[in-house]
């Protein structure tokens, strides 16, 4: 499904990877490792406001991305995971995805050894042995986005990840995606921000598409989120959750940036 945007170059080097990674293992063996893994604390019951009506956070730990480029050197995931937990995180969102993001799947593996809270694999999958990787490698959750998936293909990969004991955060970026979405079945929504053609934000045009989305759905706003206020503008917009990244990576203190947006800072 062509995009028009850098999803489908990414999406072009996620499948050459894929093949390769499903060479070494068939998906036989990997549902089977995945199917007896553990579950993690469920990713979607974290998503709830504070008693005041702020948001809960998901806290992104992100090295890098297309538009911004490094936004962390000193990037270290197990430091990182554990202050941000500490801080407040409700979850956390780890980037798998090497070439763009420079992420790693051994981060999101640390993360897993680290924190007890719920843990979302940020990628872009199409695929259920994605998927299976996700749980094997202790994701809660995974990211499903809409701009790259039919509203059957969508449907069919979040009925599996339930199936796995998993949640599907299923991201929309138009109106047309959240009917797609919300048709699907979608529990949990994430409206993006940030057009994937030009790069930029639109926070108020997020206001719009979060509207709507059926108050029985989790609702998460992505990307923009970068000061209190902006999070419980979020919040006033109906989401239930923000996903926060570049704002954290970038602070010399990202768990110190956090308890601030969460309003507990000195």
């Amino acid at each position: 499904m062509k995009t028009g945007s850098i999803l489908d170059e990414i999406r072009a080097r996620k499948e050459a990877e894929l093949e390769a990674e499903k060479s070494a293992e068939g998906f036989e063996s990997i549902f089977s490792r995945a199917r007896d893994c553990p579950p993690r604390a469920p990713f979607g019951a974290a998503l709830r406001r504070a008693a005041d009506g702020t948001p809960a956070v998901i806290a992104e730990l992100k090295k890098a991305s297309p538009s911004a480029g490094v936004i962390r050197g000193d990037f270290e995931p197990r430091a990182l995971a554990e202050s941000l937990a500490e801080s407040g995180a409700a979850a956390l969102s780890v980037l798998t995805e090497r070439n763009f993001f420079l992420g790693s799947p051994a981060n999101l593996e640390i993360a897993a050894r680290s924190v007890e809270i719920p843990l979302l694999r940020k990628d872009f999958i199409f695929d259920k042995y994605q998927i299976c990787q996700a749980k094997v490698w202790g994701a809660s959750a995974v990211l499903l986005i809409a701009a790259m998936l039919g509203r059957e293909e969508l449907a069919e990969l979040r009925a599996f990840a339930e199936s796995l004991g998993l949640d599907a955060l299923c991201e929309a970026h138009t109106e047309a995606e959240v009917g797609a979405v919300v048709s699907s079945g979608a529990k949990i929504v994430g409206i993006n921000c940030r057009d994937l053609k030009s790069f930029r934000t639109d926070f108020d045009g997020a206001a719009h598409l979060l509207g709507l989305v059926p108050e029985n759905c989790l609702r998460v706003c992505e990307s923009a989120v970068d000061s209190r206020a902006a999070l419980l503008k979020a919040g006033g917009f109906g989401a239930d959750a923000a996903l926060v990244g570049t704002e954290l990576m970038r602070s010399p203190s990202p768990a110190g940036r956090l308890a601030e947006l969460l309003g507990r800072g000195a």
